[in-house]
């Protein structure tokens, strides 16, 4: 394998590196294949079936070819589902029985960045275990490589997009919405959630302004859904006077940033709290998973209604699944945009949270507009930094860094679940390294901006990376 200085990022959530230096298509075959020789161990009787998709940067094309490569040169019949987003992946698993898929995306990573998602046959990240075991194999070369007729089968599939549409829409009251008549703009950065997205939102009675909606790979703005990179959505939904919303997704469109009326963006919290709000209402409670760096919002939400619950778990969208699935729970998700509705699927899908929020608008009684909405929810103060880790001593220095947070505080509530996260009575901060980058995550949240930033300053001063 030719060497680089380039990172490659392994991890529970997979594989991602720099296209050209560190993420091939040499690499993403092996990788891919890596996958499929685990399953067909387990698998005797019949080939493993895994559909394959990409989100819709430049490099996908090549990367997803690659990876039904590899898939088929261990034995794996493959369903080639071309630009798709993660969530739709996940979707089609379960429509086709598959017994896992792969999507070639680095998520929210700048376009030089792709990467490999393996899913299980719940469509969901494989568990830690499963996730190392397929780590083992792509390090020490361990492909089994099959010849001839063992080959697998390569087809085809081009519905994928409408089969998501048609579960994500299902979730809501599709004629409450469209009575409304909303015109919401979307913003798709020109990737995979131009097609679906516009799709959903037409199929509940909107009409829309589609700014970057044409997948041609290239982004228009830097990816990530934060307030930085979504000005001119934020000026668009702003200078409509139409518009009653705004949405972006991010590359692979598992999750999504809202803007409100006004064009201010209210946060990558809100997603998940006024999705979790809607399905609240809807069930009349029930628990919520969420992570342990998502905002304290959604403990509030939930104290509004009996029965009503936060699970907390450790950041990454397997162990949000878990802790949807051992509460029973039916939604989930990250302060990052991410919603999780195993009714859709098991994986952060903007489609669906798209439906839920705007359900939560259509059924508002006094038809309040959504900056009303959200400024009637409990406010605090989030900071979210970061650093790379070679400038704080690399991963060798994490531990030291984790334990100087766990023991500033000593009357502190500490979880290190994940990382470390410390609450001191109305604040909290969470300290952690970043599965799918080589950096260092600092989020902490308290009632207003000076006491965040004062918090968030002694965290970083005691961990050493102030």
């Amino acid at each position: 394998m030719p060497q680089s200085d380039a990172p490659l990022m392994l991890s529970i959530s997979g594989a991602r590196g720099i296209v050209g230096a560190s993420m091939t298509p040499e690499t993403v075959a092996r990788y891919a294949g890596a996958f499929g020789s685990m399953l067909r161990e387990t698998m005797t009787e019949r080939p493993p079936r895994l559909a394959v998709g990409c989100d819709g940067r430049r490099s996908g094309g090549s990367l997803a070819a690659a990876a039904v490569s590899g898939l088929a040169g261990v034995g794996c019949d493959v369903v080639a589902l071309g630009i798709t987003t993660t969530p739709t992946v996940g979707v089609m698993i379960g429509e086709l029985e598959c017994d896992g898929g792969i999507n070639v995306t680095a998520s929210h990573n700048p376009i030089e960045w792709n990467g490999v998602k393996c899913l299980d046959s719940d469509g969901l990240a494989p568990p830690g275990p499963i996730a190392d075991r397929i780590i083992s194999r792509f390090r020490e070369n361990r492909v089994d490589w099959v010849e001839g007729a063992a080959c697998g089968t390569v087809s085809h599939r081009t519905d994928a997009d409408e089969i998501h549409v048609a579960r994500a829409a299902g979730l809501v009251e599709r004629e409450t919405i469209a009575a409304r008549g909303f015109h919401v703009v979307l913003d798709s950065v020109a990737a995979s959630g131009c097609r679906s997205g516009r799709m959903l939102l037409e199929s509940m009675g909107c009409s829309v302004n589609h700014i970057h909606g044409e997948p041609t790979g290239i982004f228009p703005h830097v990816p990530e859904p934060t307030e930085a990179n979504l000005r001119e959505l934020a000026g668009a939904t702003r200078e409509d006077e139409a518009a009653v919303i705004g949405f972006a997704q991010d590359p692979d469109a598992d999750r999504l940033a809202i803007i409100d009326e006004n064009g201010r963006y209210i946060g990558e919290e809100y997603p998940l709290v006024l999705a979790g709000l809607r399905m609240l209402q809807r069930r009349g409670g029930g628990p919520i998973a969420a992570n342990l760096s998502t905002s304290r919002m959604i403990d509030d939400v939930c104290a509004g209604f009996d029965g009503a619950e936060v699970v907390r778990t450790a950041v990454g969208e397997a162990n949000v699944v878990q802790g949807i699935r051992s509460s029973g729970g039916a939604i989930g998700g990250e302060g990052n945009g991410g919603v999780i509705v195993p009714e859709v699927c098991f994986i952060r899908d903007s489609l669906s949270a798209m439906a839920l929020v705007l359900e939560l608008l259509a059924t508002d009684p006094g038809k309040r507009p959504l900056s009303a909405i959200v400024d009637d929810l409990p406010r605090y103060s989030m900071i979210k930094r970061k650093w790379d880790l070679t400038a704080i001593g690399g991963r060798e220095a994490v531990d030291g860094i984790l334990e100087r947070v766990r023991t500033h505080w000593p009357d502190g509530t500490v979880n290190d679940a994940d990382g470390v996260r410390v609450d001191i009575g109305d604040r909290w901060v969470h300290v952690r390294p970043s599965n799918t980058e080589p950096i260092m995550r600092l989020i902490a949240e308290a009632p207003d901006e000076a006491s965040v930033e004062a918090i968030a300053g002694e965290a970083a001063a005691a961990a050493g990376i102030g």
